[in-house]
This record gives structure tokens, C-alpha cells and sequence, in this order.
């Protein structure tokens, strides 16, 4: 039996890829053991190249103080050798996210099925439906080391959150690199069909989809989101710019109007996005257009990135604004989006909510807007907001 440690980098997707290692590895027989293991799991980033360098350094601090590290995720597809002249412990896994768990715990030997099961999180479980992505935007790395869009059988996806639920968990997840791909065609299911089965499973207490493209927001989706009583009203719905020549030049799909016309019917979903300050496309001018549509679209907690030139895209070559440049506006718009936040939070006094506890005084309301609450972790709590901090609404 061996003892094995495992941790991520990135986003929620590299989290459950690293969670299915993990849960993997326990099925086969094999211990977890936090800080002096015997084997390590680095699930790595690389989306832009503070992230990449990060993930190395996670790998050599690793390779110091474990027998055997094992190199997963993004960075461990990327073109070239990012873990060049680390010790020979280290071992890169150059898989398929679903091929990764088997190959690991391949590599280290199964014990037997002395596990059937492995719970993940305590409160929530993130569920894949769908890997990789098609669309090749100009900046983005995303295709190269995860392939294109695939998509899991419906049937499985419902029968994992069958599993889920019964483990325990009061809230599911659905995630994936590009959600709003997910296709099950020979059984007859978009995604707003699966939401709407997901939203009928006895015991579920709370749905959320993770990530969606602005361009798969349909009126049928909107629909499920709408009349799936356990669905969360939150919607993060990546922006990357509010400058129509901006978005031209990454490559995406769609413009700030249509943007703008995807979240009207959303006006009570709180909405978040991702943005990227500094494309070599991005003048003073094209951030300012960012600001107010950000504004515009009522958009709270922002995920922004300053561009990274990554290798293999068509602008990896460019990188036009300086990194002073893309610090600065980094800073003014995260705390643009603080303030947004706060406002949001206030919108709220006086007003009742359900919280999910997750962690011990702390919790989420239906529109993941953060609270500071009493309550056993698990419990879904009716409170009302009586004021707001820095942390969140505090619940009276």
C-alpha cells in the first residue's frame, strides 16, 4: 500500500480532475496521508505563465520531501518540457483528464476493491459532464492540452449524482471546459434537459453549473434554470473584454451587444465573469469599454487575469501592453468589482435567504453571495441579512 498526497492548481475543472485521482487511488487501497507521503499528485495550470510557473514550483517542492511525483492536469500536456531538469521522481502523465486516474493508479499498482466508494467534499461534489473545447479563441491553451469537446453519457452523469446525494452532499456542481457543449445525442439530452432531470433527484438540495459561454445561454436553457426549483441563482458567464475589437481579435464568438442581450432575461441571477486586461489588442480606450459593460451587465465577482502569451496559439507572439500597464488595470477593475459586490450584498438587508453551511460559520445563499452564519456544516439555514462586512452578509 502506498501513501499519496493530492493537490491542484487552477480551476474548479483541474480540482475534480485532481478529486478523481484521489478518489481513484482510495478505491484501489491506497492511503491518503497530508505532507510526508509517499507518492504526490500535482494536478497542474497552465493558462497563463504565472500559473505554469507556479505549478513547477508546486512539482519541485514535491520532488523534495515525497518518493514518487506524479505530474497531471494542463501543464503536463503542454507543448515542450515544463518540468525539464527536475529529479528523476518526478513523472509527467500526459493523458486525457478521463485516462489520468487509471494511469496513475496503474502506475502505482492496485491493492484491490477494498474501497466502493470515496466521498469527496463534505457539502458539494462537483460533477463533469463534458472535457476540452473546440472553439480555439486566439489566446487560449485550453484545446491544445485538453482535446477537443467531449461529452459523458447522460445516464452517467445522473447516476453519479444519484451517488453524490446519496453520500451526503447537499449540493452538485455541473462542470466541464465548455458546459454549454454538452451533448448526448444518441439519448436526446442538451444540457437544459439534463438540469432539468439533475433538479428531480430526491435529496438534492441545490444545483449550480459552474462556467457558461455567453452564446449557450438559449431561451431553453434559460427556461430550466428558471423552472428547476433546486437550480442556484448564479451564473458565471466569462466576458474576457467589453471592446468589440478586443473580443474580435481573441477570437470570440460574440459581440458586447449580443453579450449584453444573452443576460437580460437573468435579471435576478447575480452574475459573474472572467476578464483578461492586457490583450496586445487592449488600448486604454478598449479597458475603459471593458469597465462599463462589466457595469452594464451587473457583473459582481470578477475572476481577472492580465494576458499571457501561451505557446502554440496564434498570439503567442504578441504581448503589446506593458506588465505595469496590465497590473494597473487589473487593480482598478478588481476593485470595481469589490464594489459591485458590496452593493450587491446590501441589495440584500432586510431580506430572507437559504444558506448552504460549508464550512463552520460560513455558508452560500442561493445566488452564491457568501454569508457569515450559525449553523452545522451541511444544514440549509433560513436567515435574513441584517448588515455586511468585508467577508460577506452577516445573518441576524
Amino acid at each position: 500500500m502506498a501513501t499519496f498526497d493530492v493537490r491542484f492548481l487552477g480551476c474548479k475543472v483541474s480540482h475534480l480532475d485532481a478529486q478523481q485521482v484521489r478518489e481513484r487511488l482510495l478505491v484501489d487501497g491506497h492511503s491518503e496521508r497530508r505532507g510526508d507521503a509517499d507518492v504526490a499528485v500535482v494536478n497542474t495550470c497552465c493558462v497563463t505563465n504565472e500559473a505554469l510557473s507556479k505549478s513547477r514550483q508546486a512539482v519541485a517542492r514535491a520532488a523534495r520531501t515525497h518518493g514518487r511525483v506524479y505530474v497531471t492536469g494542463c501543464a503536463a500536456n503542454l507543448e515542450g518540457d515544463a518540468f525539464s531538469g527536475l529529479p528523476g521522481s518526478v513523472v509527467v502523465v500526459r493523458r486525457r483528464s478521463e485516462d489520468t486516474p487509471a494511469a496513475v493508479a496503474h502506475d502505482l499498482g492496485a491493492l484491490g476493491c477494498v474501497r466502493d466508494d470515496a466521498r469527496l467534499e463534505r457539502v458539494r461534489a462537483f460533477v463533469k459532464i463534458q472535457d476540452g473545447c473546440s472553439f480555439s479563441c486566439n489566446f487560449c491553451v485550453i484545446p491544445l492540452v485538453r482535446g477537443g469537446t467531449r461529452s459523458r453519457r447522460a445516464h452517467a452523469v445522473l447516476g453519479e449524482i444519484r451517488r453524490r446525494v446519496a453520500q451526503g452532499h447537499r449540493e452538485i456542481v455541473l462542470t466541464g471546459v465548455n458546459l454549454g457543449c454538452f451533448r448526448d445525442r444518441d439519448a436526446g439530452y442538451t444540457l437544459a434537459r439534463l438540469v432539468r432531470e439533475a433538479g428531480e433527484i430526491a435529496g438534492l438540495a441545490r444545483l449550480r453549473l459552474s462556467s457558461i459561454e455567453a452564446n449557450h445561454v438559449t431561451d431553453e436553457l434559460v427556461a430550466a434554470l428558471r423552472e428547476t426549483p433546486v437550480v442556484a441563482r448564479h451564473l458565471h458567464v466569462p466576458l474576457q473584454s467589453g471592446d468589440d475589437g478586443v473580443l474580435r481579435a481573441m477570437g470570440r464568438r460574440y459581440t458586447v451587444a449580443s453579450y449584453l442581450r444573452k443576460l437580460e432575461p437573468l435579471e435576478d441571477f447575480n452574475l459573474t465573469a472572467d476578464v483578461i486586461v492586457g490583450f496586445p489588442a487592449e488600448d486604454e480606450a478598449a479597458f475603459a469599454n471593458t469597465s462599463r459593460v462589466v457595469a452594464r451587465a451587473r457583473l459582481t465577482k470578477l475572476h481577472v487575469f492580465p494576458y499571457s502569451p501561451r505557446p502554440g496559439t496564434k498570439t503567442a507572439d504578441a504581448d503589446a501592453v506593458p506588465a505595469a500597464v496590465k497590473r494597473e488595470r487589473s487593480a482598478r477593475l478588481r476593485a470595481q468589482s469589490r464594489t459591485a459586490c458590496v452593493e450587491h450584498w446590501r441589495a440584500k438587508l432586510g431580506h430572507a435567504d437559504v444558506v448552504l453551511v460549508d464550512r463552520p460559520g460560513r455558508g452560500y445563499g442561493d445566488d452564491y453571495s457568501p454569508w457569515l452564519v450559525l449553523g452545522e456544516v451541511g444544514d440549509l439555514v433560513r436567515v435574513r441579512a441584517a448588515a455586511v462586512t468585508e467577508e460577506g452578509i452577516l445573518a441576524a
